[in-house]
């Protein structure tokens, strides 16, 4: 498949190119700074450009057949629209193209629950702009998946346990690695159209 990569930079990100290239995909990521990205392959195409510019989003996107979009906070702590923009200009930019299937990342502390509100507390800059995100979303005309996983790490498995519209029990921590084989599973495998789906260890 020819699968393009917002936030292809970040260390989920990279993971998500490193995997996608790894199982024979055609890869373009959209990068601020392709000099960023020392990883060569035959496979794999760097487009330098604006997240939360749809027109060049627009003209990028074009004949591939899915979006993945692993775009995280610079500074979590300090407010910001990012992830908001960027989805705006995703989902026109994908209708405008044709291209129909999106998966993207937010964050685990949108389920209800105790410690998820010490985290939202925490991190409020962060979770209104990652909620506000997953709105434009959810109203893009778009065949979406949003994947909520919870504390990353740089462990190296790949595994994870899913489950729709709700937490897995006991899921605190995942592997940056099992996200990004969750987000390509997500594509490769058709599943979780329209879903929120929260991924763990």
């Amino acid at each position: 498949m020819k699968l393009f990569v917002i936030g292809a930079t970040g260390r989920t990100g990279r993971e998500v190119v490193q995997q996608a290239l790894a199982r024979g995909h055609h890869i373009t990521a959209f990068v601020r700074s392709p000099e960023s990205i020392t990883l060569r392959d035959k496979r794999l195409t760097v487009v330098k450009g604006n997240a939360t510019d749809e027109n060049q989003l627009a003209e990028a996107i074009r004949n591939h057949d899915a979006v993945l979009s692993a775009l995280g906070p610079r500074e979590v702590f300090k407010p910001s629209s990012l992830l908001h923009d960027s989805a705006l200009a995703t989902t026109h930019a994908m209708q405008r193209s044709g291209v129909k299937r999106l998966v993207i990342l937010s964050a685990a502390a949108h389920f209800p629950g105790i410690p998820n509100r010490i985290v939202s507390l925490i991190l409020r800059n962060h979770m209104r702009d990652s909620l506000a995100m997953e709105e434009v979303v959810q109203n893009g005309g778009l065949d979406w998946t949003i994947a909520r996983p919870p504390r990353l790490t740089e462990q190296d498995y790949t595994t994870y346990r899913s489950r729709e519209d709700a937490a897995p029990k006991m899921g605190f921590s995942l592997s940056r690695k099992a996200v990004a084989a969750f987000m390509l599973d997500a594509i490769e495998q058709k599943k979780h159209f329209h879903k929120i789906v929260g991924i763990a260890k």
